[in-house]
């Protein structure tokens, strides 16, 4: 391999991430992350069906209640002040947190919380289970970071 070469391969060592050591984090059930600004918790059909079932209720009517229609993807529907509709106003618990969406599932283990340790910094601000509890491993965290809606 030429000198060119060697200096090419070598750009494309990928580097393990900051979080390599792993992170810890043990679900509160404080809700505090199914509040806050508006947004979209994405759902699939699959997913729909068991938050109905848990529910005691046909996914249409489920659907009907609890879900929007936002372009080709369905999304849970939120209060006015950025709630998500699931979450119980007085006990602050996901009213289906047995089967809550992937995305409810992998938090707080998103992009947007690992791309700097201060994007996880501010997440342990705002999450008291982050940064506590089970330390999950850089595998683990990985496979949580990639999964998406069934």
């Amino acid at each position: 391999m030429n000198k060119k070469n060697k200096r090419h391969a070598k750009s494309k060592t990928v580097q393990a991430p900051w979080y390599e050591d792993g992170l810890r984090f043990e679900c509160t059930q404080c809700g505090a992350c199914c509040s806050g600004d508006p947004g979209y918790v994405w759902v699939a059909d699959k997913e729909i069906a068991a938050m109905a079932e848990e529910m005691e209720m046909s996914v249409e009517t489920f659907s009907h209640r609890f879900v929007r229609q936002v372009g080709a993807q369905q999304s849970l529907v939120e209060y006015p002040d950025g709630d998500c509709i699931l979450l119980d106003p007085d006990t602050r618990k996901c009213s289906v947190y047995a089967s809550r969406p992937t995305q409810c599932r992998t938090w707080p283990f998103w992009d947007s919380n690992l791309n700097k340790p201060r994007d996880w910094k501010e997440t342990c601000e705002v999450c008291p289970g982050a940064g506590q509890g089970k330390l999950y491993s850089l595998e683990k965290i990985e496979v949580q970071r990639k999964k998406k809606s069934v």
